[in-house]
Formats: structure tokens, C-alpha cells, sequence
């Protein structure tokens, strides 16, 4: 790993760090819960949470789906979306994210599936490519497209994708408040 990357690396888990705390803390304030449905990071974004003191009152529920059985029988993915569309796609981003409200208690979800190296990328979906779905209650469910560096390391693609959908969440909350 370059130094360069190690100092991204270490810049972007003390900003997850920071962000997971205000995750907590204004969920909290507004009483709302968050249920995350992750495949590329494995869990780091209920991970980074549940890092907080306090997170239980404001994280219902986190599914990791790895597999695209695991999307289907977890959160109810459409088989017809994963063939048609493959497992990274805005439409599985969706169906998760949805999925992820649906099955839990949660106000809030956030969805992630990408790509993350060093190997199984293509030319239409390299290594870097990840779809982040967020859902709220009275808007409209998005689907984002986060596309980092191909040269860049698993852990770092993954932390990135960590910090973008804590970011996300933030966000979201502080519009509820407005």
C-alpha cells in the first residue's frame, strides 16, 4: 500500500469514526432507526455504528447478503433484477435498500453492493464501482453510483463505501430536521 493510501486510509476511518457518532447521536435525537443491507463491505457500516456508544437505540438491524441467494432470501431481490441487471446495479441497490426497510423496524435504510477488487471487475463494472441505496421515510428511495479509484486496495474501496453511506445517513437526518 502507497502512502498516499495509507494516509487516505487513516484520514477516512477517523472521519467514519466521527461520522458513526453523529449517526448515532441525531437518530437518537429524532427517535428514528436505521437498518443497513450490505454486501461489498461485509458489515462495516452496522460495524461502524455499533462502534458507538449508544447504537442500539438507534440500529434496528444490519443484513449482510454477500450472496445473490442471500439478497433474494433476505430481503426479498428479485431473481428477474439480479439476472437482468447483475448483483451491482442501481435495481439491486433499490430492492435491498427497500428490502431492508420492509424487514425490520427501521425509519432509515442504506444499501450497498459494488465491486470491490482487487479482482472480479469488467469493463462495464470494474473494481471501484458501487451502488448505494438510501430510503427514508416521505421521500423517494435513491440509488447512488460511488465510483473510486480501480488502483485502489480492497480495504480501501470498502472503507470509502463505509464513510459515503455514513455520510448519506447524516445527511438524511439533518434534512429531517429542517
Amino acid at each position: 500500500m502507497s502512502a498516499d493510501e495509507t494516509e487516505t486510509l487513516n484520514r477516512l476511518r477517523a472521519e467514519i469514526r466521527t461520522l458513526a457518532e453523529r449517526v448515532v447521536h441525531s437518530f437518537s435525537n429524532h427517535e428514528k432507526m436505521i437498518a443497513t443491507a450490505e454486501s461489498c463491505t461485509g458489515g462495516l457500516i452496522a460495524g461502524a455504528i455499533t462502534d458507538i456508544a449508544g447504537s442500539s437505540a438507534v440500529l434496528d438491524r444490519g443484513f449482510v447478503t454477500y450472496s445473490n441467494a442471500a439478497k433474494q432470501d433476505m430481503l426479498g431481490v428479485r431473481e428477474t433484477t439480479l439476472a437482468t441487471h447483475g448483483a451491482v446495479s442501481a435495481q439491486v441497490a433499490t430492492e435491498m435498500v427497500l428490502g431492508a426497510r420492509r424487514r425490520s423496524l427501521a425509519d432509515f435504510a442504506v444499501s450497498v453492493t459494488g465491486v470491490a477488487g482487487p479482482g472480479g471487475g469488467s469493463e462495464i463494472k470494474p473494481v471501484g464501482l458501487v451502488w448505494m441505496g438510501l430510503s427514508g421515510p416521505g421521500d423517494l428511495t435513491s440509488a447512488v453510483e460511488l465510483r473510486w479509484e480501480q488502483s485502489w486496495s480492497r480495504e480501501l474501496i470498502r472503507t470509502a463505501t463505509v464513510h459515503a453511506a455514513l455520510e448519506a445517513l447524516v445527511t438524511r437526518i439533518d434534512l429531517q430536521s429542517t
